[in-house]
């Protein structure tokens, strides 16, 4: 961390992978990733994990996931959205599909998942594996297939997904403190980060998913309102958001990156280097001297293919954050309850 933070523009560009090869080098680069941190945690995760288990799974959930994205293109950004809540809070178990009970208020109830969409995909999902291979495909390995498959469906990276997760048990609403902050300042996105295994590169690269979806009003009204914008936004944005989002809307929603909301690319970046990202957590990235520099590079629109790359190793990071695997949790067949 101490190191990412004294980086400068200009080494960011020395230490920056060279572009890789479209498929070999990718997939190379990837399975060290991913199979390298899951060995120093004592995990076991492996891509083709369902070869003779249930060799169709993988083609299920892209089929599946690709007729939903075709028909409502915005699913793309809340299926990715649905991965990263779940797998920042109690790990990539599945935890934000279940359901609250009498005695239990769980992770989608949680105020910061009030705006969470695709249970209902998900779970057409599970059913059509269910019909295929009965309890054998994991709801975390499907969350993190079809969050892959929506990026590539959008124009953006694919990459091999390392599976073999199992589900967790539980799900409480009090754990989604665990989520960054919307609110606060870069510091403590970092420290969120931090406590996750993850680096300063990888927020800034994972911010990058914000190329994809749409913000409601009380997730950044308060740039706007009560009494003076926040001067880290653009004025003439502050003037467009305002004609979109009143004090106490909670239904308008803007777009992360206008007029780009369903491609996966590098405009946000761009968004945000004119002082236009719109949540305060996109505005803290030029506060921090790495972030800074590669949202700039990113900005330029000369490094697309090494941010689809850096995309693509940090989200094979982050889902195997905490991952149960062997004898741990268990298999659910309908994800929205244990079994």
């Amino acid at each position: 961390m101490a190191a990412a933070a004294a980086t400068t523009c200009s080494s960011c560009r020395r230490t920056r992978p060279a572009l890789p090869a479209p498929a070999a080098a990718l997939v190379v680069a990837l399975l060290a990733a991913v199979l390298g941190a899951s060995a120093g945690a004592g995990q076991q995760l492996d891509v083709g994990y369902y070869s003779k288990t249930c060799p169709a799974a993988e083609d299920i959930v892209r089929n599946e996931t690709a007729a939903a994205v075709r028909e409502s293109p915005d699913l793309a950004a809340a299926l990715l959205r649905l991965h990263y809540h779940d797998c920042f809070v109690q790990g990539c178990d599945a935890s934000v599909l279940l359901d609250s009970t009498p005695g239990n208020t769980a992770e989608k109830d949680a105020m910061p998942n009030g705006s969470l969409r695709g249970f209902d995909l998900v779970a057409r999902v599970k059913d059509h594996l269910e019909t295929a291979c009965p309890a054998t495909v994991s709801c975390a390995d499907i969350l993190a297939l079809m969050a892959r498959d929506a990026v590539a469906l959008s124009k953006g990276p694919s990459w091999p997904v390392a599976l073999g997760r199992r589900d967790g048990r539980t799900s409480a609403a009090a754990t989604c403190a665990q989520l960054p902050p919307l609110r606060g300042d870069i510091n403590l996105l970092l420290q969120a980060f931090a406590a996750k295994g993850l680096d300063a590169r990888d927020l800034v690269v994972l911010s990058g998913a914000h190329t994809l979806g749409k913000a409601h009003c009380p997730s950044y009204a308060d740039r706007l309102y009560p009494s003076s914008a926040d001067p880290a936004l653009d004025a003439r944005y502050v003037d467009r958001l305002r004609m979109r989002c009143n004090a106490g809307d909670s239904n308008s929603t803007s777009e992360l990156d206008p007029g780009s909301c369903v491609t996966f690319d590098t405009s946000y970046y761009r968004h945000v280097a004119r002082r236009r990202g719109l949540l305060r957590s996109d505005a803290y990235l030029m506060d921090h001297r790495f972030t800074r520099a590669y949202v700039l590079q990113a900005a330029s629109g000369r490094y697309d293919g090494h941010f689809f790359h850096d995309f693509a190793v940090s989200m094979a990071k982050m889902a195997s954050i905490g991952v149960l695997t062997g004898d741990q949790g268990e298999i659910r067949t309908k994800c929205n309850v244990v079994n």
